[in-house]
């Protein structure tokens, strides 16, 4: 059962007298039968809550500041009505009462608490997004995350990993820019993906007929619910672990690609795939090592010609974004880099995709 929750703003240019004001509003509450209990703020205003029937809640607060709010949860099945009128009538009267000393109103659409379907997922640099979510198609824990496959009625399909939301339907643009924005011609290569489990890299480069693509996936439970779920990005490409120039190996791409360094295999094009740049600042964080490593093994295996591929993070991350790309300059291989701002749609921000090289 979701809960609801109502609130409504008014900033004030001066502190007003909650004796003034909070009568009037009392009586708006009663004639919904809730009950108030006052809570001493210690000289911080006026602080009551308010409990009625169908398991409302009410929260009522003059700042002493110059801020009144007031809170509001029911229960998604409450009467539609009965709430809309109670909002209605506490704005018009708190209209009228601060008539001249209202700086800024705000009557935001309800936030939906405990909803069956999760509809709220945070940019990479913590502003909340609610999304048109309306149905799990797919949930799964693996070994290494938890998986979930959303529908939304704007973006399609998406997949969200550890709560972090990966790719959508919508979201060519993320995989265009981790590709190279058209820049490159993969035919007749020799390409890495490493990750890239929903399929979407996989099914563009195999379009343009490679050598071969070695894709590597450490997580069959990715694979499994993005062929069933994600086809409008993956087509068919993950219903089969091989085809005419691919091959896809379900495993940790660490050891395989030390394995490649031993043997001196080379790639015209490796494209990382695995996860965004950490926002933590700290070089020493296990993620940055991780990134690291991944960094430093790729560049053995890349040919000197070659170009290896990677997204960054949301382009406010400037702090993380700037280590990063301290971190190119540490590698056993001098780099160059290139950098590429694009909106993906999905991600309602931003984001920084990566091209880098052997100078």
């Amino acid at each position: 059962m979701a809960v609801l929750h109502h609130s409504l703003d008014f900033i004030l240019f001066s502190p007003v007298d909650s004796a003034s004001t909070v009568p009037s509003l009392l009586s708006i509450f009663h004639e919904q039968e809730m009950t108030e209990t006052v809570h001493d703020t210690k000289g911080h205003g006026y602080l009551a809550t308010l409990v009625g029937k169908h398991g409302r809640l009410a929260l009522l607060r003059v700042h002493s500041h110059g801020m009144v709010t007031i809170d509001l949860q029911c229960y998604q099945e409450d009467s539609v009505a009965e709430v809309d009128n109670l909002l209605n009538a506490l704005e018009k009267k708190l209209k009228a009462l601060l008539s001249g000393n209202i700086k800024r109103f705000k009557r935001l659409p309800a936030l939906i608490r405990g909803a069956e379907v999760d509809r709220y997922w945070p940019t990479s640099d913590d502003r909340l997004i609610e999304y048109d979510i309306d149905q799990v198609l797919y949930e799964e824990d693996s070994a290494y995350q938890n998986i979930q496959i959303l529908h939304s009625k704007q973006y399609g399909n998406i997949l969200v990993l550890n709560g972090d939301i990966n790719l959508a339907d919508s979201d060519t643009a993320y995989t265009h820019a981790i590709m190279g924005s058209g820049k490159e011609s993969y035919s007749g290569k020799e390409v890495l993906i490493l990750g890239g489990g929903d399929g979407g890299i996989l099914a563009e480069v195999v379009k343009q007929k490679p050598k071969m693509i070695t894709m590597l996936e450490i997580d069959q439970k990715v694979i499994d619910g993005c062929k069933t779920h994600m086809r409008k990005t993956c087509g068919d490409v993950l219903d089969n672990l091989t085809g005419d120039c691919y091959q896809i190996l379900v495993e940790d791409c660490v050891p395989v690609l030390k394995k490649y360094v031993q043997e001196g295999r080379m790639f015209d094009y490796v494209i990382n795939d695995l996860t965004a740049v950490p926002i933590s600042t700290e070089p020493e964080d296990s993620m940055w090592e991780f990134l690291r490593l991944i960094l430093d093994l790729s560049i053995k295996v890349l040919h000197p010609s070659g170009k290896y591929f990677t997204q960054g993070n949301g382009v406010n991350m400037t702090d993380a974004l700037t280590l990063y790309e301290e971190q190119l300059e540490k590698l056993s291989c001098p780099v160059g880099f290139s950098k590429e701002v694009v909106c993906v749609p999905s991600y309602l921000e931003l984001w920084v995709f990566y091209t880098i090289w052997k100078k």
